[in-house]
C-alpha cells in the first residue's frame, strides 16, 4: 500500500471536518443585465433547491443604469432570499466581486455571472468536491466556441505569458465561475490591494482546488461587457500585479544594449586608428537615435505602470463604496435541514 501524499491528507482532513448543512452563498456581480436576470433566477432557483441547503443570493449592482436593480428589488421584496448591494458607481468586476464576498455570510460561496455562460446546474458537481474535501472547486472552460477567434487567441497567451512571469499557477481557461469554501474567503478579504486581479488572487492564498470541465455555451441574452481595451488592461493589471519581471527585463535589456554600445564605440574607435578619420553617415545615425529613444520610452512606460500601482495603494481609497443594501429574505435554515434530514432518510 502506498503511502498517502500530503494532498490527500489534507483532503481527507478537511472532508472530515466539512459542517453537514453549511449555508450557501451565490455570489452574483451585476451590469446592465436587465434582458437576462429573470432567465437566470428561473434557472438557478432549482439546482439551488436541489442542494438541500439553506442559500442566499448576494447581487452586486456595479451601478447598472437599466432595470437591474429595480427588477432583483422586486425578487426580494417577494421573497427571494439574500440581499443587493448597490455600488454608488461602476467599480467594475474585481471590486464588485470583492464587496460580494465581503457580504456574503455562507459557509461556502459560488462566484457565478449572470449571463448564463456558466451552467448553474455544475453548482452540484461542485458541492460534491467541496465535501470531499476541497476548499475551492473551479469551472474549466474546456470549449469556448461561444467566443471570437480572437479573444481565444489572446486569452491563451496571456494565460501562458502570464504562468511563465508569475511565481503562482494561473490555470488556463479558468474564470471567475467557482465554489470557494469559507476558509478561502476569509484569506482573500485579508489582501488589502486596490488593484485586484481576482483570478490571480484565487490561485495566490492557495489551497486545495479541484477543477471540473465544462463546454461554455452563448450568453442567454443581452450583450458582454469587455471590450479588448478594457481586456488589455485587464491583462496589465493581472501582470504588473503578481510579477516585477518586466522591470527586470528592461534593467538586463538595458545592461546588454550598454555593452553593445561600449564594444560598437570601441570598433569605431580602432577603425578610426587604424584606418584614418571616417564621417558617419546621417541615416545610421538616425536610426540608432530613434531606436535607443524607443527604448528608453518603453522602460519609462514600464516602470510608470509600476508607479502608478504604488500611487493608488499609496492613496488607501476604498475598493468599492456601496450606495445601499437591499435585503430581501433571511436563508431558511430550519426548511433546508429538515429537507437535508428527509433526503438521509431516503437514502
Amino acid at each position: 500500500m502506498q503511502p498517502k501524499s500530503a494532498t490527500e491528507i489534507y483532503v481527507n482532513r478537511r472532508q472530515a471536518t466539512r459542517p453537514q448543512s453549511p449555508l450557501l452563498s451565490l455570489v452574483v456581480p451585476v451590469f446592465n443585465e436587465e434582458d437576462v436576470i429573470t432567465h437566470f433566477l428561473e434557472a438557478t432557483r432549482p439546482v439551488l433547491n436541489q442542494t438541500g441547503l439553506a442559500y442566499e443570493y448576494v447581487f452586486i449592482d456595479d451601478g447598472s443604469r437599466d432595470r437591474t436593480a429595480e427588477i432583483l428589488s422586486q425578487e426580494l421584496a417577494g421573497g427571494l432570499p439574500g440581499r443587493l448591494l448597490g455600488l454608488s458607481r461602476n467599480f467594475g468586476k474585481e471590486a464588485a466581486l470583492s464587496a460580494g464576498l465581503e457580504a456574503a455570510k455562507g459557509d461556502i460561496a459560488v462566484i457565478i455571472d449572470a449571463d448564463l455562460q456558466d451552467p448553474p446546474e455544475l453548482i452540484l458537481q461542485m458541492l460534491d468536491g467541496w465535501r470531499a474535501g476541497y476548499d475551492v472547486v473551479y469551472g474549466l472552460r474546456v470549449d469556448r466556441s461561444s467566443d471570437t477567434l480572437m479573444k481565444r487567441s489572446t486569452a491563451g497567451m496571456f494565460y501562458r505569458l502570464f504562468n511563465r512571469l508569475a511565481n503562482i499557477d494561473m490555470p488556463a481557461n479558468a474564470g471567475d465561475f467557482r465554489l470557494i469554501d469559507r476558509v478561502v474567503i476569509d484569506a482573500l478579504m485579508k489582501l488589502p490591494e486596490r488593484n485586484r486581479f481576482m483570478k490571480g488572487l484565487f490561485a495566490w492564498v492557495g489551497f486545495q482546488t479541484m477543477a471540473i470541465p465544462y463546454e461554455r455555451p452563448p450568453r442567454k441574452a443581452g450583450a458582454g461587457k469587455f471590450n479588448y481595451w478594457k481586456l488589455w488592461n485587464f491583462a496589465l493589471d493581472g501582470l504588473t500585479g503578481f510579477t516585477t519581471l518586466p522591470l527586470r527585463v528592461w534593467f538586463y535589456g538595458g545592461a546588454l544594449v550598454s555593452v553593445g554600445a561600449f564594444a560598437y564605440a570601441l570598433y569605431l574607435t580602432l577603425r578610426v586608428l587604424i584606418g584614418g578619420i571616417d564621417v558617419p553617415g546621417y541615416a545610421s545615425l538616425m536610426v540608432a537615435l530613434l531606436f535607443f529613444s524607443g527604448v528608453q520610452l518603453l522602460s519609462i512606460g514600464m516602470i510608470g505602470e509600476y508607479i502608478a500601482r504604488l500611487f493608488n495603494e499609496a492613496k488607501q481609497r476604498p475598493v468599492y463604496v456601496l450606495q445601499d443594501v437591499i435585503e430581501g429574505a433571511p436563508a431558511n435554515v430550519d426548511a433546508a435541514n429538515g429537507q437535508a434530514d428527509e433526503q438521509a432518510d431516503v437514502r
